[in-house]
């Protein structure tokens, strides 16, 4: 029997950045998926108008974490900046994990390109973490949900 109800917290999470090391990101956020339709009126149909499905239109993932010595993900940015798009794509992972630290989600994005860089904002009154984020645009991912773990039957 499998415990249907079971839910994670997003604070345990892991990110891989192909060719990018050392970076502890503080939050992922997934882009948003819709499916654009094409509104149809149908002749002598005057109760509704059909909806049909046109393309899945996908929106873009952001990565945010501390800024430290190691610049990476800034030069990252910067190299799309200079026009070099053929050697800045990357592959991105990212994994949601369970309290006894097992995968419960992985998501691979394809050919990212980051298409945006916000910098942290300094403030001389607060000791926060300074924080710089990064948003993407990929060409594909996958998802793998994780095997549901059976529960003791009673």
């Amino acid at each position: 029997m499998y415990d249907l109800t079971e839910v994670h917290s997003g604070l345990r999470f892991l990110v891989q950045v192909d060719g990018l090391y050392n970076t502890i990101f503080t939050e992922f956020r997934l882009p948003s998926l819709s499916v654009d339709l094409d509104p149809l009126k149908e002749g002598g149909q005057n109760m509704y108008t059909h909806q049909l499905p046109v393309r899945v239109n996908v929106g873009t993932a952001t990565l945010r974490h501390g800024i430290s010595r190691d610049m990476q993900m800034l030069h990252w940015y910067m190299q799309v900046m200079s026009g070099d798009f053929a050697n800045a794509y990357r592959q991105v992972t990212v994994m949601l994990l369970d309290t006894e630290r097992l995968p419960v989600a992985l998501w691979n994005f394809r050919d990212v390109l980051p298409t945006k860089w916000v910098g942290p904002t300094l403030k001389s009154a607060s000791n926060e973490v300074v924080i710089e984020e990064l948003e993407f645009v990929y060409h594909g991912f996958m998802f793998e949900g994780a095997a549901p773990v059976p529960t003791s039957s009673r």
